[in-house]
Formats: C-alpha cells, structure tokens, sequence
C-alpha cells in the first residue's frame, strides 16, 4: 500500500541531492500556465461573460451573474447544522486569537540625534480569497483566509468559491454560511484560474484586488504563476502534504491514522513517514490496511495517495538522520512523535506548520487549534510562510532627519555616491547647503 525508502549504512547527500532522494508528487506549473493564459485574457477581456461561460463548460451551471445574492449568504447560515455553527464559530475564535497577536506594531528607531526611521505596517487595501470546491467542501479554508485578513485590518475583502451544480450554481452552503458568520458579503461563485482573473483584472461586477490569496488546485496555482508582478499571491500551493518524524515510543495507530488523514484529500496527496524504527515502520504498514478499509473516499483518493510516488516510510539510521531528512523535504504540515518531542520540534528549520507529540495531529491544525492551515508546499517551506496577518500586511519606512543629522553625514553619502559614478546623488545633498555641484 506504501512503499519504503531505506536510506540506513550511509551517509546522507547534501542539499539538492538529499532532496531527490525523497518522494514527491510531480505538480507541473509551468505546463499548466500556457493552458490557463487564455482564460485569464478571455477574463480580462469579457469578463463577467467569460466566467459564465467557463461555469457552464467547466462547472455544469448557468449562470444569469456570478455575484452571489445577500438573501443566499443569509440563507445558507439559517439552514446550517447547529453544531456544524458552533463548530465554525469555535475555529473562528480560537484562529482570532491567535491571529491578532501576530499584528506588528509601529516602531521608532533613533539612528543619530534628529535622525529617524520609522516602520509602519499598513494593510492591503483589497485581497481577493479563494476558498476551494472540487473533491470536497472547505469551509476552514474561508476561516483561515479572512480571518488574518480582518485582523490585519484589511478594508475590501471578496471571496470566490466554484459554483456548484447541486446548489443552483452557488457555491457550497457551508462555504457560504462561513462568510456570513465572518461577515464577508461579497462572494463569487467562480472557480479556477477564472477566479483569479477575475481578482486581477476586475470585472462589471468585481473589483480588482491588490492581493489574492488561498489554496486550489494546479490551474489556481499556474494563474497564481501568471499575475505575480500584477497581484500579490500568498504561495503557489501544490498536492497537500504531511511528514512524520517518529521513533519507537510512537502509537502506530496514531501514525497510521494521520498519514490517511492526509491521503483522504486527493490522490495527488504526499504522507511520509520518516523513522529509525523497522518496528514502527512495520506496525504502521499493518495498521494502515485495516483503518483505511474502513473510512471514505479509499479507491480514489486514499489508495492513490499511499501507493504514489509522493508517499513512502523513509527509514534512517537514528533520529539526527531522520531530522535532516525532514528539514530537506520541508513538509507543509510535519508532525513529531518522538520521546521529548517538543527539543526534536524547536531544532526543525523548515516546515509549514509543526505538531509536537501525539495529541497535537494535524486534524487539530486544519480546524481548531487556532494556528493557519494554508500552508507553503512542495518543499518551500524552505523560504516561505504559511498565511498569517503578515502576508496582508505591508512594511513601509518612514525617514526623518534634521538639518544637522543630515549635514553630519553628508560626506559619507557623497562619498559612497561617487564609488558608485552616481554624482548626482551626492549633488542632491550638496545642493541643501548651498555647496557648488561638480560641473557648475
């Protein structure tokens, strides 16, 4: 069901050649870009009636707009499960929390007496989020892009979700109930690499956004691909993984029952688990047969994902081994069981998001524990970060310097201005205290 990767009795590569040594699904971006460039002109120059259209060839609807009307919002949030509300309103709280403590604050730095800089952080104007329809329904995806886009005081917020065949060419009701509990009115039913035109361009019915954020498949992300320089994006999120770093003091039922977590998403999904237990890595191959016949979504989604070449149990030598191994994989989601997880957990460089111990699953990050789940993948949590209020966030310095400070430095900057065979440069301050310019 999975397969192994022995990488014991040697020593690990370095770099780049550690990396291809593990699994990891192909997620062609750059293929798929030449097929979604002219949907996003068509977009840009029908737009309302290219997204109409590409809801009919792609989705199966009709639509008359793709504005979703107040009255559906309202609807869909009377109509919604009572716990499935008290659910949502939890992880609301919790990722509010959380949230708005990552708020920067302005700060002040006297660099010389009567010479300032100040950073202030001023948030995106209007962000336009996607929350994703296809295999399954993610209202937790609403919840983890509005709400760091609220706590990051963003004005304009809209959200586009595709429209579904099911609910009259709507998006999900439970997608649509998450924005009225947040209180976003402004929602899309549009899917793809269309929506994301939609935000980049703007259309008779939406306005343009500086920023789009929020997970989906390839075409979302090769249109990601497409408007960066135009837009801000949060990441190009491919296949949706999960990496365990485990010894022989982990529950392979534990184990077992997180990778399938992962596995449940799409075929296309990675679980990895990276041990120095022949023992562990035996009982949780056991354990996966039986916990995967008995859940959902096995012959097409689970199956696939165990079997693919993304996935694999990775046996190493000793726990040093099995650390850098995750830090060169760079796992979206990597989870610790390990004895004294939380000193194996603070020495990880690169992850999305780590889970420390066996009572901190990923199942916990993906709704309640108030952390984000839109996490970097395909290994770049090497340099990037998940969502936050950071990524709505822009940092701006505010110079501030007296007659004196500047006269006190002058020197130095036409110096340097000179190395550099910019002479102007030095003339601009030259010119404050009446200093002849060279060439006068």
């Amino acid at each position: 069901m999975i397969s192994r990767i022995d990488l014991r009795g040697d020593s690990l590569p370095e770099g780049g050649a550690l990396r291809d040594l593990l699994p990891r699904a192909e997620f062609d971006v750059e293929a798929a870009l030449e097929k979604v460039r002219p949907i996003c002109e068509d977009v840009h120059h029908r737009g309302t009636a290219a997204l109409i259209e590409y809801a009919r060839k792609f989705d199966g609807v009709e639509l008359t707009q793709v504005r979703v009307p107040a009255e559906a919002l309202t609807a869909a949030l009377e109509q919604l499960d009572p716990a499935v509300r008290a659910a949502l309103e939890e992880s609301i709280r919790r990722a509010r929390i959380v949230h708005r403590n990552q708020r920067r604050n302005e700060h002040t730095t006297q660099v010389v007496p009567g010479g300032t800089v100040t950073e202030k952080w001023v948030p995106v104007e209007r962000v336009g989020l996607y929350a994703p329809g296809g295999r399954s329904v993610y209202p937790s995806s609403v919840v983890m892009n509005v709400v760091p886009a609220q706590e990051a005081g963003v004005e304009s917020i809209a959200l586009a979700s595709p429209p579904q065949k099911e609910f009259g060419g709507l998006p999900h009701p439970t997608i649509l109930a998450a924005c009225a509990l947040l209180g976003v009115d402004e929602v899309y039913a549009a899917g793809g690499a269309q929506a994301v035109a939609m935000f980049a361009y703007g259309t008779d019915e939406c306005a343009p956004a500086n920023m789009v954020t929020g997970p989906g498949n390839i075409w979302v992300a090769a249109a990601k691909r497409y408007f960066t320089g135009k837009i801000g994006i949060d990441t190009e999120a491919g296949p949706t993984e999960i990496a365990v770093l485990a010894d022989s003091t982990a529950d392979p039922v534990h184990v077992a029952a997180d990778l399938i977590s992962q596995a449940e998403h799409d075929p296309m999904a990675a679980a990895v688990l990276v041990t120095d237990s022949a023992e562990l890595a035996d009982a949780v191959e056991k354990e996966l047969e039986p916990q995967v016949a008995a859940t959902k979504h096995v012959e097409d989604r689970i199956k696939p994902a165990l079997a693919g070449e993304q996935s694999a149990i990775v046996l190493v030598d000793d726990l040093e081994a099995g650390l850098k191994i995750v830090d060169a994989y760079g796992a979206e989601h990597l989870e610790i069981q390990t004895a004294d997880a939380a000193s194996w957990a603070a020495r990880v460089r690169n992850a999305g998001a780590i889970f420390v111990g066996p009572w901190s699953p990923v199942s916990l990050g993906d709704y309640c524990a108030g952390s984000n789940h839109v996490l970097p993948t395909g290994g770049c949590a090497c340099h990037s970060s998940g969502l936050s209020v950071q990524s709505f966030l822009r940092g701006i310095h505010i110079v501030d310097y007296t007659r004196d400070a500047l006269a006190e430095v002058t020197h130095h900057v036409v110096t340097l201005a000179e190395a550099e065979d910019l002479p102007a440069h030095g003339a601009a301050l030259k010119a404050r205290f009446e200093w002849k310019v060279p060439g006068q």
